[in-house]
């Protein structure tokens, strides 16, 4: 069914994080649970939930995994270890200092200490996630790289493990993972901030401890949205919205565009691919999550793009580059049909951790930045200071904060 542009408008105007208060009841018992009980609780939590006591797995094992994978998978994980690190090395790390005659002003630029990387396990084993959010960790020069993942811990992720470098793997998933980070046990250390994406009780858990660590940010469920013109392949079109689908049935696939005959098309092309899917089911329902828009030109459904705030956002237009400039919110852009969002899943070089639930109005995808601190330095001359103190003095006098106008006066 092909909707309108102004149905879409009343579906994407809506938008945000949801939260559901019986998840986030049995997350706050989990978490106090683990907060006051340490190991023992996450042991027998665990056990409770995955069948299995919490362990950690020797670095020995990742080499093992690594070295039987196959010769393309192992040549797979080392390009899209060379893609991101070479991305994000490109990021701005330095800070700076500035003399003037009043003094120095600048910024120190330092990488967290610690991290934990959650890296869901359930009915795929994202080897992918654990590159796309320790990498760009260890670009940034974090200190250790710990890693949490549902038991039975998959081969695959043990071989990413080693490809990525991280420090610890730990067989531990759930609220019970964030949970020991956050607070720390025995066995494993408390970090400074978590990433990486989960169900919603690690997005429940995540959010809960925000303040005890950092997190970077609250991962709903997957979503694309595609703008196209007349130019693009319905058959293109089609599979990477079927790619999209496929992730879990609460996903969102868009499809926008003012060529009602290519919506016709595509169409029709997904009931042709859809059956031969072995996640069909899966896909079929997350179809119905999102659609296909009619819009009146390519500048309205931009519009709507903006006002959706995609995860993915995918430009398959003749000359994508001319409309890059009318993207406001995304968390991520792939330009024309040679670019499908799928790449950007596992080898283009960004992470794939990206905001969801249209948090993309106001946040960006995971990157180097998320995992440094930037500490302002100032180092005034006695004649700046002097200076400017008393300037100081009349503001804090009008917000009635006397000991700082005295403070600042016996250096006017």
């Amino acid at each position: 069914m092909i909707l309108s542009a102004e149905e879409a408008r009343a579906r994407f105007s809506a938008r945000g994080m949801e939260f559901d208060l019986e998840v986030e009841e049995k997350v706050r018992r989990i978490l106090e649970a683990v907060r006051r009980e340490g190991d023992s609780a996450l042991d027998r939590i665990s056990l409770e939930l995955d069948g299995h006591k919490v362990e950690e797995i020797p670095r020995r094992a990742w080499r093992e995994a690594y070295d039987d994978l196959e010769a393309g998978l192992r040549d797979a994980l080392e390009t899209a270890k060379e893609r991101i690190v070479a991305f994000y090395q490109e990021e701005l790390r330095g800070g700076f200092l500035r003399a003037d005659r009043e003094g120095v002003l600048g910024q120190v630029v330092r990488p967290l200490s610690r991290v934990g990387v959650y890296v869901p396990g359930g009915t795929a084993p994202l080897l992918s996630s654990l590159l796309m959010s320790a990498l760009p960790a260890r670009v940034a020069g974090v200190g250790e790289v710990l890693v949490a993942t549902p038991p039975p811990v998959h081969p695959g992720i043990l071989a990413a493990a080693w490809v990525a470098g991280v420090d610890r793997v730990f067989a531990v998933g759930g609220a019970q993972a964030i949970a020991a980070f956050a607070y720390g046990t025995e066995r494993i250390p408390r970090v400074d901030k978590v990433v990486g994406p989960g169900n919603r009780y690690v997005v429940a858990a995540k959010r809960l401890v925000y303040g005890v660590v950092g997190i970077d940010g609250l991962a709903g469920p997957t979503e694309t949205l595609i703008v196209a013109d007349g130019s693009a392949s319905p058959r293109l079109l089609a599979a990477d919205l079927l790619a999209q689908a496929e992730h879990g049935p609460d996903a969102e696939p868009w499809l926008l565009s003012p060529d009602r005959a290519l919506l016709e098309k595509v169409e029709a092309e997904l009931l042709r691919q859809l059956p031969a899917l072995p996640r069909a089911e899966v896909a079929r329902k997350a179809l119905e999550n999102g659609g296909l828009v009619h819009t009146r030109d390519l500048e309205e459904a931009l519009e709507l793009a903006n006002l959706y705030a995609p995860e993915h956002l995918c430009l398959a237009v003749a000359d994508p580059l001319a409309y890059l400039g009318l993207v406001q919110n995304a968390g991520g852009v792939f330009l024309g049909e040679g670019s499908p969002e799928a790449l950007g899943d596992y080898i283009a070089g960004p992470s794939h951790v990206m905001p969801t639930a249209g948090t993309a109005r106001f946040q960006g995808g995971l990157s180097v930045r998320d995992f440094l601190k930037v500490i302002p330095v100032v180092g005034l001359r006695p004649e700046g200071a002097a200076e400017l103190a008393r300037k100081a003095v009349l503001l804090a006098r009008t917000e009635e904060l006397e000991a700082h106008a005295r403070a600042l006066e016996l250096r006017s």
